[in-house]
């Protein structure tokens, strides 16, 4: 698309929203949060992978500890075959690359990598806190790291949500300009369908 999309304003609103939401400031806003949640994922995981003996915890004392060495988080060790904590670890570090991938109008021409983005960081956030909850539930004990990590989930569905809303709303302009589900198909790959070209040039404003 890049004949088609060069005249665009790489800062052009993106309906309904009066910003870019794909805007370098709107992401490097989630990965910076996305990679302070990896660091304190790979500092827990550490602990579980016997790297460090202990766990600092600022508020529940012996509480962090106590939750990664739990029942609860064997299971999950057992079934994903690497600790809990480096899961999410990884998980947070994909974060930060998809925020960094593509241009500021991914959310037009790049729709996959928007939608893929927004599946790592919004549905799996969200289960990730609640699973935080749960287990300290569970447990019977809290740990500080983890809330940490929980409330930093949902603070990036909380920045995450107005780009993917965006992207979504963009296809389905594209598809009733043309209900055809290899135009459709093709506008959200990133391939220059025509009618996909101009639902962006007339959204870019």
């Amino acid at each position: 698309m890049t004949s088609s999309t060069a005249v665009l304003n790489p800062d052009s609103k993106a309906p309904p929203f009066d910003y870019n939401p794909s805007s370098m400031k709107q992401r490097m806003r989630v990965a910076a949060l996305g990679l302070v949640a990896a660091a304190i994922a790979f500092y827990m995981g550490a602990f579980q992978w016997g790297w460090i003996h202990s766990v600092w915890d600022p508020v529940f004392g012996t509480g962090t500890q106590t939750v990664l060495t739990s029942s609860e988080s064997e299971t999950m060790r057992h079934l994903f075959g690497i600790p809990d904590a480096v899961l999410g670890s990884w998980a947070y570090t994909t974060e930060v690359v998809l925020a960094f991938a593509g241009s500021t109008r991914r959310w037009q021409f790049r729709p996959w990598l928007v939608i893929l983005f927004g599946i790592d960081v919004i549905p799996l956030g969200i289960v990730s806190a609640m699973l935080v909850v749960l287990q300290g539930i569970s447990v019977g004990a809290w740990c500080f790291w983890c809330l940490c990590t929980a409330a930093i989930s949902l603070i990036l569905v909380v920045l995450s949500y107005d780009e993917v809303w965006a992207s979504l709303r963009f296809l389905w302009a594209a598809w009733r300009r043309e209900p055809r589900l290899a135009a459709l198909w093709g506008t959200f790959v990133g391939r220059p369908e025509p009618s996909g070209v101009r639902v962006a040039r007339e959204m870019a404003g």
